[in-house]
């Protein structure tokens, strides 16, 4: 039986009593890093002297699970990631269709996860919401993310790093300078703080001290989206023929191919 165990973001009480008694009772420790893993026993004062510890990272995960047999899980076993929810930003979705495909019993616990936390404590109250993770580091590729992120007309939550903070509020206030956010650091943790405003405001706010921790950065819903870089102009000039066209057209109005078709039709007529 595998267990999938969420660990504390930050305040060590907030591990949960089923978490407590699984971590207990297992046999096999599958976890991100074996040195934070065992930290975390020590401060649950949880003995793993009699444990046996594996790495389970985004890096082995496919390779370690090609070389391992599914009686590997006839024992008690936990996966924990460094902090959190596994799966979510964190290892722990190769291993959850793993034990879909080989047929292994599952259970993932409740718990910890500064994705919800985030957007709990921001105020915005919007039944439906986005969540992004981490953008890419940079180039074209963090452009095209971050429209998405601003222009999608949902509530969007991303992850971002003491060291690109400044850089995506910088982004931010010049592509949506009115936006409001609301950014948590260091979640549940002694130094935990709230940002509320523009990213103007919050830029303000943080001219003044050195960034660090880990972030959450909520931003409020747009009431535009980005629209589609093609237009039926652009597909009606392209040299193919009428029923690659109309594929096409259909991908970016909603229609069936078939109306396409025939829209195409009529344009060339």
């Amino acid at each position: 039986m595998l267990y999938f165990v969420p660990t504390p973001i930050g305040n060590i009480e907030d591990i949960s009593l089923r978490a407590l008694k699984v971590l207990k009772s297992s046999q096999i420790v599958l976890c991100e890093d074996t040195r934070v893993a065992k930290k975390l026993f020590l401060l649950l004062n949880l003995s793993f002297k009699e444990k046996r510890f594996f790495s389970l990272h985004s890096h082995n995960e496919k390779e370690f699970l090609s070389k391992i047999d599914p009686s590997f899980f006839d024992k008690e076993v936990v996966y924990v990631s460094d902090a959190g929810m596994p799966a979510i930003s964190d290892p722990g979705c190769e291993l959850v269709k793993f034990c879909m495909e080989k047929n292994i019993k599952y259970e993932v616990l409740p718990g910890a996860n500064a994705l919800l936390l985030g957007y709990a404590s921001s105020g915005f109250c919007d039944t439906q919401f986005l969540f992004f993770g981490f953008l890419p580091h940079k180039g074209k590729e963090r452009e095209r993310a971050l429209q998405k992120a601003l222009f999608n007309g949902y509530t969007t939550i991303v992850y971002e790093s003491p060291h690109r903070l400044e850089k995506l509020l910088k982004e931010i206030k010049k592509a949506a300078p009115s936006r409001r956010l609301f950014l948590i650091k260091e979640a549940t943790k002694l130094y935990e703080e709230k940002f509320f405003g523009t990213a103007q405001e919050i830029l303000s706010s943080l001219s003044e001290r050195k960034i660090k921790g880990e972030w959450v950065v909520v931003i409020e819903k747009s009431e535009e989206t980005v629209k589609s870089a093609v237009t039926k102009e652009d597909i009606l000039k392209l040299n193919i023929p009428k029923k690659e066209a109309a594929k096409l057209l259909s991908k970016i109005s909603g229609l069936n191919p078939k109306e396409c078709y025939n829209l195409i039709l009529k344009e060339k007529c």
